[in-house]
C-alpha cells in the first residue's frame, strides 16, 4: 500500500542531492575551463532560415531522466490525458536517443538524419486518444527522425525532405532540452511532435521563409484512411529579434475521407529572442465535424499559452508559462474540458569537454473543469473508476545530459 507522503519526501530528498551534485561539480569544472563564448537562451531553433556555407557530418546522444511528484498520489502514477511527463511518483526515463545527420548545404547538396529512441514519452506521443494505430506502431514509434534532403540550386535554394523529420506545427518540441521548461504545454501534446511526408523550405527573402507540406496525416502513426494532409508553414523575421509564424494544415482525420469531415487546424507563434530573454506566444485553433455522430456536430479546439524565459547568468536560467486549452468536444484529449495551468522552472546548465548536463526543478499547477475534465486522484469512486480532483500540483526534478559531436558542450 502506498504511503504518500513517504513517497513525496524521497523525490524531494532525491532532488536536493542531486542537484547539490550538480552545482558543487559545476563550481570546480567552471574553474578548470571557462567557456569559450555564451550560449544561447534556446539550442532549438526551427529551421525557417535554413541556407548554410558548409557540410558536416554530426552525431550524438541524449539522455532525460525525471522524477515527478503529483500531489494527488493517483493509484495509476499517471497523468490523465497526457503523453509526455506522464509517470509520477517514480523515477521515470522518459527519453534515450541516438542519432546521426549531415546537413544539406551549397557545396554538399545530400543531407539525411537518421536515429532511434526510447523511453516513456515515446510511447503515446504520435496518436491521439482513441484513434486505431497503424500496423507496427510500436516499433515504429522507435524513430527519431528518418529522412533523407536535397537542396536544389533553385533561386535562394530550395530545401526538399521526405521521410520522418521534425513537424513544421508548435513551439514546442518533444525533447524537454530543447524547450523552456520540462514539462510541455497542452497544445503541444495534442498537436504533431514530428511529421512523415514530404515538406519543401524555400527563404524568399531574409526575412520570408515559405515551406508547404504533404504529410500522410495529423498523428503520423495513427491510422485514418489511406489518404494524404496538406499544409503550409510561413515565417516572417519583422526586425533582428522578432519573428511570426504560422502553420495551417487541412487533412482527413476520422475514417470517412470526405471533405466535409476534413480537420482544419492553425498554429500561430509571434516570438521575441535575444541571448538572454525569449517571449514567446503560441495560439492553436482546430475544427472539424465528427463523422458518425448524429448531426455531425462541429468540434473545436483551441489553446494558448506565453512563454518568457530570461537567462540569469551562463548557467542559471528561470522561465514561467501560463497556459489555457480549451477541447469543447473531447475530439483531441478525449475529454470534454477546459485546462488552465501556469508551469514556473529554474534550470542550471554545466558544459563539459563531453557534453552538457542539464538540472532542471520545476512546480506546475494545472486545473481541468468540464463535463469530462479532472485529473487522478488516490482512491476509486467505484472498483476499477478512479477518483479525479479539478486541479493538480507537480514538482519535479530533470535530469538532461546531452552529446553532439559538432558541438561537445552544447545540445543539438
Amino acid at each position: 500500500m502506498k504511503n504518500p507522503v513517504l513517497h513525496a519526501t524521497f523525490f524531494l530528498v532525491l532532488f536536493w542531492v542531486l542537484f547539490s551534485s550538480l552545482s558543487f561539480h559545476a563550481v570546480h569544472a567552471q574553474e578548470a575551463e571557462q567557456p569559450s563564448c555564451k550560449k544561447p537562451a534556446l539550442e532549438h531553433e526551427p529551421a525557417d532560415f535554413p541556407l548554410q556555407s558548409s557540410s558536416r557530418w554530426r552525431y550524438g546522444a541524449y539522455l532525460d531522466v525525471a522524477g515527478i511528484v503529483n500531489f494527488n498520489f493517483p493509484d495509476s502514477d499517471r497523468w490523465r490525458n497526457r503523453s509526455t511527463a506522464s509517470w509520477h511518483n517514480q523515477p521515470a526515463p522518459n527519453m534515450v536517443l541516438a542519432y546521426v545527420r549531415k546537413e544539406a548545404t551549397a557545396s554538399s547538396r545530400w543531407g539525411m538524419e537518421l536515429g532511434v529512441q526510447g523511453g516513456y514519452d515515446t510511447v503515446d506521443f504520435a496518436f491521439l486518444p482513441g484513434e486505431k494505430k497503424v500496423d507496427g506502431a510500436d516499433v515504429l514509434r522507435h524513430a527519431h527522425r528518418a529522412n533523407v534532403s536535397y537542396l536544389a540550386p533553385m533561386g535562394n535554394g530550395l530545401l526538399v525532405t521526405v521521410g520522418l523529420f521534425e513537424s513544421l506545427m508548435g513551439y514546442e518540441s518533444l525533447y524537454a532540452k530543447d524547450n523552456a521548461h520540462y514539462t510541455r504545454s497542452w497544445t503541444a501534446d495534442y498537436s504533431p511532435y514530428l511529421m512523415f511526408g514530404l515538406n519543401v523550405v524555400y527563404p524568399v527573402n531574409d526575412r520570408l521563409t515559405v515551406s508547404p507540406f504533404v504529410i500522410n496525416r495529423y498523428a503520423h502513426l495513427s491510422y485514418t484512411v489511406a489518404q494524404p494532409s496538406y499544409g503550409v508553414k510561413w515565417s516572417y523575421r519583422f526586425m533582428p529579434h522578432l519573428t511570426v509564424r504560422q502553420t495551417l494544415y487541412w487533412g482527413p482525420d476520422q475514417t470517412d475521407a470526405s471533405l466535409g469531415f476534413w480537420r482544419l487546424y492553425a498554429n500561430h507563434i509571434a516570438e521575441w529572442k535575444t541571448d538572454k530573454l525569449i517571449v514567446a506566444w503560441s495560439y492553436d485553433i482546430g475544427t472539424e465535424n465528427i463523422a458518425h455522430h448524429p448531426g455531425s456536430p462541429r468540434a473545436f479546439v483551441m489553446g494558448g499559452n506565453l512563454t518568457v524565459r530570461q537567462q540569469v547568468t551562463d548557467s542559471w536560467a528561470v522561465a514561467v508559462r501560463p497556459e489555457f486549452y480549451w477541447d469543447r468536444n473531447g475530439q483531441w484529449t478525449g475529454s470534454e474540458q477546459f485546462v488552465k495551468a501556469v508551469t514556473s522552472t529554474v534550470e542550471y546548465r554545466m558544459p563539459s569537454r563531453w557534453g552538457t548536463a542539464t538540472a532542471r526543478l520545476e512546480y506546475r499547477y494545472d486545473e481541468s473543469t468540464g463535463v469530462g475534465g479532472g485529473f487522478f486522484r488516490n482512491g476509486e469512486v467505484a472498483p476499477g473508476v478512479p477518483r479525479v480532483a479539478a486541479g493538480q500540483h507537480l514538482l519535479l526534478f530533470g535530469l538532461l545530459l546531452t552529446f553532439d559531436s559538432s558541438h561537445p558542450s552544447s545540445s543539438f
